[in-house]
């Protein structure tokens, strides 16, 4: 297949408002089609769809990135670091385009999704030091995650994968699945540790002789860099929830620290003293280094939007939570504007409109808050609360824009981080309004949703079951003669990633899902 997913795969080497209130107001009537907003949920409580879809949309414009064709499409369907024909990088040139943000969405997304998962173990009455233990835990099988992906990949085990490679990467696929597929509650807990067992024993045979076929020997160091910054990402930033989850102050407070451990390893000091010797420590710089705690700035707003969530769907156990106050109309412009964000950005920042960037932006900033007046419900207030944080992360990442040379991905730049945590709320407010006030998910945006809740399998589904499984049986050859010119190849990997997709929620539907 020649395509972005032999060569370089998916890697990248590739956010205080109060808490939200009920309050009694005379409301004008809403359109009837809007009023089952407090009403679309048979238990009583409230989701949050629109996370999935934002982790959905993430992962599948991941995959899809790796596919299309490697450089023969503009330069904006590229990271802009890497740009075609020749696909050399370039740290010296400014912009993202739409590949530079599918990463960022995705730790958003995780960090969002800190304050769900951990609350829930506390409330339980679980103490502080299991919850740390399982934080600690989870980072280990998400780590192991990283070594064996890299070894399963088709193009990891063979450069030019025969059909032996190809089944050995579906036998990779079952591996995956025995160790981290969730066994459903009505069987036995000893099942799904017997399947970890064998999982884990099949898996390390396969990384120290199957995955090597050169002879070479095993190597910490060959592994996915992504889900490697995810791990890190995943641990602290889940500890520093802990440590500040009454505390928000103190958790932005963080970022100053944050930045402080950015900048000083470049300076003699103990803090390059400190990077220096981890770097140096072959058995801790593979899964950890301190470069990596800056993607923090991400995920440190992900856990505030991630609080006003939690909040929001605690208060729909009482499904009599007001009506809507705002029409459909503007609802819809709320959605328009939140994806017209995205354009304008990914256009501006691309082009290097600079300052002119800055004022369009600071355009719409002002059109999405006069479409936000009085809000009446929890959901209204809700996306209000979000715009504002929204909109902070944005602006301040936009001041920063000029500096370091102008936003890049790599080296990630200050505004990089929080234009993209920006970006990230508007489009999940943009899903939260087709989901939970027009009631659309399974129409629109359901293989998203289904995505979203099912990542890991998402992540290696294309390259460990898809692709070989298409190129098996032929289909794959033939799709490649059908598709000869670049956008038609860049079809044929939007009907690739959509098969994948079509994989990934019929195992999501049948409850069938991965979890570190």
């Amino acid at each position: 297949m020649s395509s972005k997913l032999e060569r370089g795969k998916t890697t990248p080497k590739a956010i205080i408002p109060g808490l939200l209130t009920s309050q009694s107001l005379t409301l004008p009537t809403p359109p009837k089609r809007l009023r089952r907003l407090d009403h679309s949920f048979s238990d009583g409580a409230r989701r949050a769809l629109g996370l999935d879809a934002l982790r959905g949309s993430a992962i599948v414009g991941m995959v899809l990135s790796g596919i299309i064709p490697w450089n023969t499409l503009p330069a904006w369907m590229y990271h802009v670091q890497v740009p075609p024909p020749t696909r050399v990088f370039n740290p010296n040139i400014p912009g993202i385009s739409w590949v530079d943000l599918v990463f960022p969405y995705f730790l958003f997304a995780l960090g969002a999704a800190i304050p769900l998962a951990l609350s829930r173990r506390l409330e339980k009455g679980i103490s502080h030091l299991h919850v740390i233990f399982s934080i600690f835990e989870r980072g280990f099988f998400l780590a192991f995650f990283a070594l064996i992906v890299e070894h399963v990949g088709p193009w990891s085990i063979m450069p030019e994968p025969d059909t032996n490679t190809k089944l050995l990467s579906i036998l990779g696929f079952a591996l995956l699945f025995m160790i981290y597929v969730r066994v459903p509650e009505f069987l036995p807990r000893w099942l799904m540790w017997a399947l970890r067992a064998v999982g884990f024993a099949g898996a390390t045979y396969f990384m120290i002789n199957l995955g090597n076929p050169k002879g070479e020997h095993f190597n910490f160091h060959h592994v996915d860099i992504i889900i490697i910054l995810l791990t890190t990402s995943a641990v602290f930033g889940s500890l520093a929830w802990l440590l500040t989850r009454k505390q928000l102050l103190l958790r932005l407070g963080i970022l100053g620290i944050l930045a402080a451990l950015r900048f000083s390893p470049h300076n003699i000091g103990w803090v390059k003293a400190i990077s220096d010797a981890i770097s140096g420590q072959a058995w801790l710089s593979w899964v950890f280094q301190i470069g990596y705690l800056q993607y923090l700035f991400i995920i440190i707003p992900g856990t505030i939007v991630g609080d006003m969530l939690l909040s929001w769907m605690r208060s729909g156990r009482d499904i009599e939570t007001g009506v809507l106050s705002w029409s459909a109309s503007q609802f819809i412009a709320i959605a328009a504007v939140m994806m017209e964000f995205q354009i304008i950005l990914l256009a501006g920042l691309f082009e290097r409109w600079g300052f002119g960037c800055l004022l369009v932006s600071a355009l719409l900033l002002i059109v999405a808050w006069l479409l936000m007046p009085n809000p009446g419900s929890d959901m209204e207030r809700l996306l209000k609360q979000l715009f504002a944080w929204g909109a902070y992360w944005l602006v301040l990442g936009l001041f920063f824009e000029p500096y370091e040379g102008g936003i890049k991905k790599d080296p990630a730049t200050m505004s990089y981080y929080f234009v993209t945590a920006g970006m990230a709320i508007f489009l999940l407010i943009f899903f939260m309004v087709i989901i939970d006030v027009f009631h659309h998910r399974k129409k629109l945006v359901g293989l998203l949703i289904d995505n979203g809740q099912n990542p890991m399998i998402a992540y290696v589904a294309m390259s460990s079951l898809v692709w070989p499984l298409l190129s098996l049986t032929g289909i794959s050859d033939w799709l490649e003669v059908a598709t000869p010119t670049p956008w038609s190849g860049f079809i044929r990997g939007l009907f690739m990633t959509f098969l994948m997709m079509l994989v990934v929620s019929v195992f999501t539907r049948r409850k069938m899902f991965w979890r570190s």
